[in-house]
């Protein structure tokens, strides 16, 4: 009844972490914002997107976002693999065999539970049970059960709470590259969200700025029309005005289509059906700001996650040396077991039984001559320590020079902007200036017709100014490590 009971305790033990893991799901976690917008309802009719609508809506539809959730359950289970190591583990057996041969015929059983312990300095406790069974028609039946129990202690290679828990250290150290990894992700992905944004407000502007322009033609060859009939000017001047009228025309049609191709761009990254009407409304407006390229240098070696990974990587190579070390040690440890089995044989009707146990102590040595792998892994290991050294020199001396480079892009874009601005005043001044110059006879319609060109290429100058100067922000956070911060995005992976 005992065994029975033992057998019992030793299924479920056995059983019940393997059935929760089947019956696990897979929940991916997703980032989240404090403050989430108002939702989006795409239906037939335009739809007004904010720049802050389409990060929520990218940080829960993005595809490259849910795939990089869905890698981190499996990172995450590999950490629990790995921290899981140093937990009991039990191990179950069983076999059943019928044989015949010309003398007898023999069934024959066996049900074994082990039960092992890696402790953190390299200890192996080990506990197992048997239990077999055997019976022939002629020989009788015989049972035999028995405890066997051991303590290995590694003293050269695999000794040392060190060298035992590198592994686990390993794996620590692997997730949380894993995680800057995603922080990485949702980063680039939320900041091409913001590029392709501002690449429809662009669209849209230059849109408006061609439609502008298309207007202004328009009113001006109503006035050259007009001037025609008083006899204040020649017909054929007004073909220069009509040729100006279609080379806009053509601009609108042009502009139209880039703002669908920017709108479908963007749609694709917010994974939306692509035949969503959907419109930028985000007013186009900017602020110096002053970057203290010393303190974002700082702050880049703090936040930004490549440059992080590779220091992990470094600690990596120094723990993969340190096993490779180890391993390349003879293999000496000391060997402690007692085992206790029991005999029981002969008929249904008529048993006997012996009991017997024995116990030993001793050392275990083994030596690798003329092995050079293990000699191979140390040389391979250390040649990664300095590869990994020189790759941190590198990796701090490229983030210093993106921070230096996104800092002072940062201060050009905005004097451009400042110049593009005055530049549409002058154009706008010297257009006006024209046109009544015009009305007065004392101007050409080409000249009018060349300042009009003019003052649109210096609104697009200034747009693509303006745009480059926010991109810049953007890309400054991308460079420091803080976009998510920027935006307050919460991970949520825990």
């Amino acid at each position: 009844m005992n065994e029975r009971l033992l057998l019992a305790v030793l299924l479920a033990m056995a059983c019940a972490p393997a059935q929760a893991w089947r019956e696990e799901p897979l929940t991916p976690s997703a980032p989240s914002m404090p403050a989430a917008p108002n939702p989006i309802l795409l239906s037939e009719q335009m739809t007004d997107l904010s720049l802050l609508d389409a990060v929520f809506l990218g940080l829960r539809n993005n595809r490259s976002i849910k795939s990089a959730y869905l890698w981190r359950v499996a990172d995450k289970f590999d950490l629990r693999v790995a921290e899981d190591v140093f937990s009991p583990k039990l191990y179950l057996s069983s076999y059943y065999r019928a044989s015949r041969s010309s003398e007898d015929r023999e069934r024959r059983g066996e049900f074994g539970a082990t039960s092992t312990l890696l402790s953190e300095y390299g200890t192996l406790f080990s506990l197992g049970w048997s239990n077999n069974h055997s019976e022939a028609n002629e020989a009788g039946w015989r049972r035999n059960d028995g405890v066997d129990f051991s303590i290995i202690q590694p003293l050269l290679r695999g000794a040392g709470r060190e060298v035992t828990t590198a592994p686990r250290q390993l794996a620590r150290l692997t997730e949380q590259a894993n995680r800057l990894g995603l922080k990485a992700n949702i980063s680039q992905t939320v900041s091409t969200i913001i590029y392709a944004y501002r690449d429809l407000l662009r669209a849209q502007e230059q849109l408006r700025i061609a439609k502008t322009a298309l207007q202004r033609s328009r009113e001006l060859l109503e006035v050259n029309r007009a001037m025609i009939q008083a006899g204040r000017m020649a017909e054929f001047d007004a073909v220069q005005t009509e040729a100006s009228l279609a080379t806009q025309e053509l601009s609108v049609e042009e502009a139209a289509n880039q703002v669908d191709t920017s709108r479908l761009d963007l749609l694709r990254l917010l994974a939306l059906d692509l035949s969503s009407p959907v419109r930028a409304t985000d007013s186009l407006q900017a602020e110096a700001i002053a970057i203290d390229p010393s303190l974002a240098i700082r702050l880049a070696e703090q936040q930004q996650p490549d440059y992080l990974r590779q220091l992990i990587q470094r600690q990596q190579a120094d723990i993969n040396l340190l096993l490779a070390k180890n391993q390349s040690q003879w293999d000496l440890s000391v060997e402690l077991g007692a085992n206790q089995a029991r005999d029981r044989y002969g008929s249904s009707n008529d048993s006997g039984g012996e009991r017997r146990w024995d116990s030993y102590a001793g050392l275990r040595l083994d030596i690798p001559i003329g092995d050079l792998s293990r000699r191979q892994g140390e040389v391979h290991a250390r040649i990664n320590v300095e590869h990994q050294q020189l790759q941190l020199e590198e990796s701090r001396q490229t983030l210093i020079r993106n921070v230096k480079d996104v800092v002072r892009d940062l201060g050009t874009r905005w004097r451009q902007y400042e110049i593009a601005q005055r530049g549409v005043e002058l154009s706008q001044r010297k257009l006006s200036i024209e046109r009544d110059k015009l009305a007065a006879g004392r101007s050409s319609n080409f000249q009018v017709l060349s300042f009009e060109s003019d003052l649109q290429n210096a609104e697009n100058a200034r747009l693509n100014a303006l745009i480059a100067y926010l991109n810049a922000q953007t890309q400054l956070d991308l460079t420091l490590g803080m976009t998510l911060e920027s935006w307050e995005i919460i991970i949520n992976d825990h």
